[in-house]
């Protein structure tokens, strides 16, 4: 057994995502785990350098979490042989020039989605990867969640029959500033900025569409910017310009080609009364279940209650408890570090990996036509997506 090591630039880990999903969660968590084992006993050391802007903050990180390199010069970074991995968290705005540049010298890619603020960038930059023949990955965190994995296993059971239906609720209220601080960055509300509720999360939405349920073949979308006015990080007052709910319905071709709908509700509006911050309800013949980021509960087709509408009568029925929790059959890691380990075996011993640039440029492709959808207020197909 040997150990290699796997030097990984890290750009955008200053930002939340980046610095708690993928640096601590991800690869600090695998190098405090000794590495990532391979197929033939070997083990991969990641080897981070951690590269930004703010070079305080870089160094701080580094320190704290035993990180011996970081660097303020990309430029410097991408001209080192000896790291062959690019990871980008940043901007939208900025990724595609950015992996551009990284496939431009010589390294391998992963970053966080959308992978454009265009459908016409993503494809160029997914080409640019496909062609050059290095390894190129996008984040699809949800997969990877306990809930979902439940669900899939659900799904792969056979368990609901003839799938008929899905609602995904997601959302929480994000506060405007003036009566308790914002918990989310005012950039989220800018479209100019590359802010919007459908540009945030239907990139999410298409990976979990097409991976549990079925392929996307249309979709009709109704944006809304319900908050028209915010405060920004210092307070200041600023008219909201990107949509902060979408509200959206889709046709599905599902896994053994029967039509399955789906039903997204997406808000940064709504107050919460239900299991999660975003639930996945799924209705079929045989059986439906409920999952959130972690829990999933279900209710088969014998133990289906019969309730009775009486608009007269109080509901005497606790449909809460009706409903019986899958249990949790193995130890579930972070979603974020899973995908990780995956993409750090694809790297060195060529492990299969699907989650490619090609599968970003789809959620962006359906980010495009759920604007599109808004805007001209009618339903748009999904064409099929090829480099």
């Amino acid at each position: 057994m040997t150990t290699q090591r796997l030097g990984i630039i890290m750009h955008g880990v200053t930002g939340r995502m980046g610095m708690n999903q993928h640096l601590i969660r991800s690869i600090v968590a695998i190098r405090e785990q000794g590495g990532v084992p391979l197929a033939n006993g070997d083990r991969v050391m990641p080897d981070p350098i951690l590269v930004g802007r703010n070079a305080e903050k870089l160094q701080s990180l580094a320190r704290q979490y035993r990180i011996e390199r970081w660097s303020a010069s990309l430029a410097d970074a991408l001209a080192n042989p000896d790291d062959t991995v690019f990871f980008d968290a940043g901007s939208t705005q900025m990724r595609p020039a950015l992996l551009e540049q990284a496939l431009a010298a010589g390294k391998h890619i992963y970053c966080e989605k959308p992978i454009a603020t265009s459908l016409q960038e993503a494809l160029a930059i997914a080409r640019t990867a496909q062609s050059s023949g290095l390894k190129h990955g996008v984040v699809q965190d949800k997969l990877f969640l306990p809930g979902l994995r439940k669900l899939d296993m659900l799904r792969r059971a056979g368990f609901f029959g003839r799938m008929l239906s899905v609602r995904l609720e997601f959302g929480y209220w994000v506060f405007e500033g003036d009566l308790q601080p914002i918990q989310r960055p005012s950039w989220n509300y800018r479209a100019e900025d590359g802010g919007g509720m459908i540009l945030d999360m239907m990139c999410h939405w298409r990976y979990v569409l097409d991976n549990l349920f079925g392929q996307v073949k249309s979709i009709s979308c109704l944006g809304a910017i319900h908050v028209p006015e915010r405060r920004d990080e210092a307070g200041r007052p600023y008219r909201v310009t990107a949509d902060d709910a979408a509200y959206a319905t889709a046709e599905l071709i599902g896994h053994s080609g029967e039509p399955v709908i789906a039903q997204m509700n997406m808000s940064w509006a709504t107050r919460v009364r239900r299991d999660d911050l975003v639930t996945f309800h799924v209705d079929g013949t045989h059986g439906s279940a409920v999952a959130g980021l972690q829990d999933c509960r279900i209710q088969s087709r014998v133990a289906t209650p019969r309730p009775v509408w009486n608009p007269d009568v109080k509901q005497s029925m606790n449909f809460f408890d009706q409903w019986q929790e899958v249990p949790d059959t193995e130890t579930y890691d972070n979603g974020f570090k899973i995908q990780w380990e995956h993409f750090i075996r694809h790297v060195a011993e060529d492990a299969p990996y699907r989650w490619t640039l090609l599968e970003g440029a789809k959620g962006v492709q359906l980010v495009d036509l759920a604007l599109q959808s808004w805007r001209e207020r009618r339903w748009i197909d999904v064409p099929e997506l090829t480099l």
